[in-house]
């Protein structure tokens, strides 16, 4: 919420409108992924009934007057240049998670091999909320409380439009980069991966050291050691089959995420589409890819006898 009370209060002055800073960040589209959205519609929820004020968040976003945006633990700071010379200052808080939780939030997201998979590729898993409520929280702000906003600007309503420009832009910031919310809870993105495989690998780090016990050697006992005495063998025999080569069976899987590599690398240089590179050639990528994988898995089909 805008409080204009915590801060020095300003003087409008007259004469045009500062243009955007030559460093402020100019939204395309938030929202593009399920995540974006999400993030977006908890701004909505904070003002379901100004559609007006948050029409003019988006233009400033557009425009390029959020500046000098900072993501840390708990913590959103940014610079909104509006009506007067010196920018507004926007600061948006939300809770850190605490390690008991985000511990059970790992444990439940290590039980899904697909969750690492897609998190690994730069995805934000559908049901990852699933992993959180498991937890007794939730990723997402899902209730007004969840998110405090401030600004130093005089309007007290909440959000006011520079609020909404910063919400938009970080908007578009989580499309890109999903681990940026987890970071925004507390946890970064090389912490969370790690995490994941640390609780993955436990059980084979256990079952690998209960094997070493029952077959450690008794005291005195001498390891047996492997001789091998070659026979005479011809020449022409040596890329000779001793028996029959074992059948393969071989499937092909889709993968847990399509145009993950192109979402990764984001837009190259001189990009000028509304939409991003992923969301343009995503669809021909997944379609070529399950195109070569119905031809490889037709293949692979073992061929019917003709009629005689």
């Amino acid at each position: 919420m805008s409080s204009p009370s915590r801060w020095a209060p300003f003087h409008r002055e007259a004469g045009p409108k500062p243009p955007p800073p030559a460093r402020g960040i100019r939204m395309k589209r938030a929202g593009t992924t399920w995540w974006g959205k999400r993030w977006v519609e908890a701004l909505e929820r904070m003002a379901p009934d100004d559609a007006g004020r948050l029409a003019r968040g988006r233009t400033y976003a557009r425009a390029g007057r959020t500046h000098d945006l900072e993501v840390k633990p708990g913590l959103v700071t940014a610079r909104v240049t509006g009506s007067q010379p010196r920018p507004y200052k926007v600061i948006l808080t939300i809770a850190r998670l605490d390690d008991a939780t985000w511990a059970k939030a790992i444990a439940a997201m290590a039980k899904r091999a697909q969750f690492a998979a897609e998190l690994l590729a730069g995805q934000m898993p559908e049901d990852i909320e699933a992993a959180f409520q498991s937890a007794g929280t939730s990723l997402f702000p899902a209730r007004p409380e969840d998110l405090t906003t401030a600004c130093s600007c005089p309007d007290a309503a909440n959000p006011c439009k520079h609020v909404a420009a910063t919400h938009y832009v970080l908007g578009e910031a989580f499309d890109k980069d999903p681990f940026l919310l987890f970071e925004l809870r507390g946890r970064t993105r090389e912490q969370v991966i790690e995490a994941i495989r640390a609780a993955r690998d436990a059980p084979a780090r256990r079952g690998s050291r209960a094997g070493a016990e029952k077959s450690a050697p008794c005291a005195g006992d001498a390891p047996a050691i492997a001789t091998v005495t070659p026979g005479k063998m011809a020449a022409k025999d040596y890329d000779a089959w001793r028996e029959a080569p074992p059948a393969l069976d071989v499937t092909l899987e889709p993968p847990a995420a399509h145009a993950a590599l192109l979402s990764q690398l984001g837009e190259p240089p001189g990009w000028t589409e509304e939409r991003s590179p992923a969301e343009v050639f995503g669809p021909l990528l997944q379609a070529a890819s399950e195109r070569a994988r119905e031809l490889a898995m037709a293949e692979a089909a073992p061929r019917g006898r003709g009629r005689g």
